[in-house]
């Protein structure tokens, strides 16, 4: 039998400047955290209090977006969930694609469709208007009339 070396093993490479790996996992820490309170939060409002589950509707949501603390609530859930999701897409994309180029690719394209629906979600709770295209036949109408912005 002969005996098997191994080899010593490399000494660390130690690159000068910010470690993203390090600040993406801590990211992934704290906005899972603070999206577990913002999404039972969301919830607990949303199917608990008041009339329950039984009260989402149109309504409901419009009344819900047309308050400020309420749209960055949301806000701030879809921004973190979206930077969370496309992290772990990124991690995921860097562990198991090999080819380099491939792998440039596709992070790209992973916080290129990130930001794309960062932008739409975040412009679709600001700008959202329930009163849109509301008719005389609406349920919404009453309310709309008298809010001032339809008729």
């Amino acid at each position: 039998m002969s005996a098997q070396t191994l080899d010593a093993p490399r000494a660390p490479q130690r690159r000068r400047g910010s470690n993203l790996e390090k600040w993406g996992w801590l990211y992934m820490r704290a906005s899972g955290v603070l999206l577990v309170v913002l999404i039972f939060g969301h919830l607990f409002v949303n199917l608990m209090v008041g009339d329950g589950i039984s009260a989402l509707d149109f309504a409901f949501v419009a009344g819900k977006l047309s308050n400020p603390f309420w749209q960055w609530w949301d806000v701030l859930m879809l921004w973190l969930a979206f930077i969370h999701g496309a992290n772990g897409m990124r991690t995921i994309v860097n562990d198991y694609v090999l080819h380099r180029t491939a792998r440039a690719v596709l992070v790209w394209v992973i916080g290129i469709v990130a930001a794309l629906m960062i932008l739409l979600g975040t412009l679709v709770v600001f700008t959202f208007d329930p009163c849109l295209g509301v008719t005389e036949s609406s349920t919404l109408w009453n309310a709309c009339v008298a809010q001032g912005t339809v008729g």
